[in-house]
């Protein structure tokens, strides 16, 4: 093997801190959901409105943001997405209805970039809980 090659997924420990967010995106009738991540999500959600993401968003028509996390590690940000794309849609729904109970487009009142805001629960910790498994 290449001295520096890694075959591993996951990003070494070079990686710096940036931005980087988990999210749920559904329809206005909120029968589908979409879970996704991005580093920019003010870009990312304006792709998903004017129909530049070919496929399931697009088809779908979803573009209501419902719920989202942001991280400071991307390695973080990719194990919370994928624990959310391991879950049913009850668990999904039941996380989005913690902090949105109304489905309400948490972008609305966005003027260019989202504000930062406490959860109740720190991101190590959601990835880490056991109770979060699959079902």
């Amino acid at each position: 093997m290449r001295p520096g090659f890694q075959t591993s997924l996951t990003i070494s420990a070079g990686v710096r801190n940036h931005d980087y967010w988990v999210y749920i995106l559904t329809n206005k009738h909120c029968t589908t959901l979409y879970i996704g991540i991005t580093n920019n999500i003010a870009r990312r959600l304006g792709q998903h409105r004017c129909g530049k993401v070919d496929g399931f968003t697009k088809r779908y028509y979803l573009n209501r943001l419902v719920w989202l996390e942001h991280f400071r590690n991307v390695n973080d940000a990719i194990a919370c997405e994928k624990k959310l794309k391991g879950w049913g849609r009850s668990r999904k729904i039941a996380l989005i209805e913690q902090t949105n109970p109304r489905w309400f487009d948490i972008s609305d009142n966005w003027e260019q970039q989202p504000k930062f805001y406490d959860r109740p629960w720190e991101a190590e910790e959601m990835i880490r809980d056991s109770s979060l498994r699959s079902e």
